[in-house]
């Protein structure tokens, strides 16, 4: 009977313990507050009202959502250009890198988003940081012609000779991942301009001459020896 008695004993107290302890399920890492996960939401469609509401609610601006993305990076993948600059006022680093190592000055570097790029080049831009592929924003930049953001980032000072895990520089990228047309010419002649280096050899030792005139691209061959 004693034995039965301390049984119950225990248990009860087991179970007060237990009702008196709080529960952390809130406090698990991962887990965002109803404010941070509005301000993911607003930041998702572009509600510049909506994102200010959930900050003044509290939201942490560098809260997670999906792929590690925080609200700016949410953004600037949209081009939501008034979102991201009120986060960007609002104190969001522009360059926290989500789960694919994808900054917002590295996306909106890579994709052309020259407002935002602009931004975050105003707000404290890291111009050596890197993307998952060992690149600068200027080397996907050149990969897609995108003349105006290429402009932009040698002028803000990105090094124009950076080499990528892939052992190319932008010149590289802009050649052999380019099709040799008006916009490439001019990606390359900026970059030129910006001081790239056209005796730079890719991983197999070509350098970016022997790569335009491999693939036939003469007025790429002439604006190299123009340089």
């Amino acid at each position: 009977m004693r034995r039965m008695l301390l049984t119950v004993l225990l248990l009860a107290m087991a179970a007060v313990t237990a009702a008196c302890t709080p529960s952390t399920e809130a406090e698990e890492p991962g887990m965002n507050t109803d404010a941070e996960q509005r301000l993911l939401a607003a930041a998702s469609t572009g509600d510049d009202d909506a994102v200010r509401d959930a900050l003044e609610g509290g939201a942490d601006l560098e809260s997670r959502g999906e792929n590690g993305m925080t609200a700016l990076i949410v953004a600037t993948k949209a081009n939501h250009v008034d979102v991201a600059r009120t986060l960007i006022e609002a104190g969001a680093d522009v360059n926290a890198q989500d789960d694919i190592e994808d900054s917002a000055f590295l996306y909106a570097g890579a994709r052309g988003h020259d407002e935002i790029l602009r931004l975050t080049l105003e707000n404290g831009a890291d111009l050596s940081s890197t993307n998952r592929f060992g690149g600068t924003a200027l080397i996907p930049a050149s990969e897609r012609g995108l003349l105006s953001t290429v402009r932009i980032l040698l002028n803000a000072g990105v090094d124009p000779d950076h080499i990528n895990n892939l052992g190319w520089t932008a010149l590289h990228e802009a050649i052999v991942l380019g099709d040799g047309s008006d916009a490439y010419v001019e990606v390359i002649e900026a970059l030129l301009d910006g001081g790239a280096d056209p005796t730079i050899a890719d991983g197999d030792g070509a350098s970016p001459r022997e790569l335009a005139a491999a693939r036939g691209y003469d007025r790429v061959v002439a604006v190299i020896d123009a340089h």
